[in-house]
């Protein structure tokens, strides 16, 4: 079956809500600077008795990256820890109460029980960029999912928006632009080109 593609907040909120049935984990895809927690916190608040469960929670710690020669990379898909996320979403599943990791990008650190999926959410909203990946250990998420939700930002864009992220973090324009072209970017493109379809594409334009 073909995606479903959708052009305005409006319709998406129709589309997910029309598709609701009991508990449900959503799975909300995107590249870096696609607008997902933004997109997330929104239907969080729309949506009935839901929650937010970012993936960024599930971040390598500095120095294990440090140690593996992969900080300068952190944010590709191995710098994540996927067990831990795979062991909170299967737990999520069965109903329980889970208390989550979540992310603080001022101390560029995970921060532990930062958000509360209770027993009684109806609606789980996982946001990331890699929970479609097609391949492992990423591709054992999928049976979890009860609906998945693709943003589709044109690259372009999305390396403008990444230009802005890090100049607005007071970064000079050559450093941002190493930051983007040599870990940003190549991110996103894995996400582009290696992710499952989604139910769902929520298409923007600039």
């Amino acid at each position: 079956m073909s995606s479903a593609a959708l052009t305005s907040y409006e319709a998406l909120l129709e589309a997910l809500t029309r598709r609701l049935d009991g508990r449900q984990i959503i799975a909300l895809c995107g590249p870096p600077a696609s607008g997902k927690t933004t997109l997330a916190e929104r239907l969080a608040n729309d949506l009935d008795q839901a929650v937010l469960l970012p993936m960024d929670g599930f971040h390598m710690d500095n120095d294990a990256l440090a140690q593996r020669g992969r900080l300068h990379r952190k944010g590709a898909p191995d710098t994540f820890d996927v067990d831990a996320l795979l062991d909170v979403l299967k737990r999520v599943k069965q109903g329980e109460h889970v208390q989550a990791p979540g992310f603080d990008r001022d101390m560029d650190a995970v921060v532990p029980n930062t958000h509360t999926i209770t027993a009684h959410a109806k609606t789980v909203l996982v946001e990331g960029n890699y929970l479609l990946l097609d391949q492992p250990p990423w591709d054992a998420l999928h049976p979890l999912w009860d609906m998945t939700v693709q943003i589709d930002v044109p690259l372009s864009e999305l390396s403008a928006r990444l230009m802005q992220r890090w100049l607005s973090r007071n970064h000079s324009a050559s450093e941002a632009n190493a930051r983007v072209q040599g870990n940003d970017l190549p991110n996103a493109q894995t996400v582009i080109a290696q992710s499952r379809p989604a139910d769902l594409i929520y298409r923007q334009t600039p």
